[in-house]
């Protein structure tokens, strides 16, 4: 009997505290979302006014929100294979070599991803400044003839460069994922290819790739997950702007909730991105089980 309950005791503190933290603020904001919550309800629970699907009708016709999934899109279409690609190719080319060079390649790779937002948004924004004398992008560019950009001031531009951004400090971490993925290649795979007389990028097309399917998959939902979620850097470099151009949803949810005082809105606004998320997963789930089908 000893055995059977020692499993629940050792994952029930991870239980509570998922429970505590993901499950329980879950119903709360689902509560939340159908009332007119603000600061005042909170210090007198008598002042909140259940409006029911109020909040979820206004939210779908309002045009910033809309503007923001817009946006969340775009940043979810183009940073996430961003990432998934730079990321394994990296981790491959890091791979094939030996020694420390490479093992410093890894740490610098690895840097941002765990270096602080504001100090990173104030380095790229000397980077992306628009005067051609203090930005060094817009210096490089006027080398070969190339006009200043308004990095983060032109509407047409600001996304790329938050993406550009985003995807430098996303790449360390899901690097070491397609590194460790790749130590347990067996080599004798290698080694019976180079036999055949296959070349280094067809054992990378054929070997490697397919080996890191799973790791790849792993990588691409929680990229996911993340980019739909994308607030730091839209929130620290431009505040949503210019013209609400670089907005997100999480970056709207937040405006709405702790700068405009409306609760029961921004609740409304968190819980379709919630639900955006879990239909993204299980989107990726039903394309990753029904490839594993079809290679069976």
């Amino acid at each position: 009997m000893k055995s059977k309950k020692a499993p629940y005791f050792f994952v029930a503190p991870a239980l509570i505290l998922l429970i505590m933290f993901s499950i329980v603020p879950i119903f709360i904001a689902l509560f939340i979302s159908f009332t007119d919550m603000s600061l005042a309800g909170l210090a007198d629970y008598s002042r909140i006014e259940f409006l029911g699907l109020e909040n979820y009708s206004r939210i779908v016709a309002d045009p910033t929100f809309l503007k923001a999934i817009y946006n969340t899109i775009f940043y979810v279409i183009l940073g996430v294979p961003l990432v998934v690609l730079f990321s394994m190719g990296i981790a491959i080319l890091i791979n094939m070599g030996n020694g420390k060079f490479f093992s410093f390649m890894r740490l610098v790779f690895y840097s941002p991803s765990i270096t602080n937002i504001v100090a990173v948004a104030i380095v790229w924004s000397f980077l992306f400044n628009p005067s051609d004398s203090i930005g060094l992008f817009n210096r490089m560019l006027g080398t070969i003839g190339i006009g200043p950009i308004g990095w983060l001031q032109d509407v047409a531009v600001s996304k790329i460069s938050l993406i550009i951004l985003a995807v430098w400090r996303g790449l360390g971490i899901n690097m070491l994922i397609f590194s460790a993925a790749l130590q347990n290649i067996p080599r004798t795979m290698y080694e019976a290819s180079e036999l055949d007389g296959a070349s280094r990028w067809q054992q990378i097309r054929f070997i490697t790739i397919p080996q890191l399917k799973f790791s790849t998959f792993f990588v691409i939902v929680t990229t996911l997950i993340g980019w739909l979620q994308f607030f730091e850097e839209p929130f620290v470099m431009t505040e949503g702007g210019p013209l609400n151009s670089t907005l997100s949803v999480s970056l709207f949810i937040y405006r709405n909730g702790f700068q405009l005082n409306n609760f029961g809105y921004a609740a409304a606004g968190s819980l379709i991105l919630f639900v955006i998320i879990i239909l993204a997963t299980i989107v990726q789930l039903k394309i990753q089980r029904k490839q594993d089908e079809n290679q069976a």
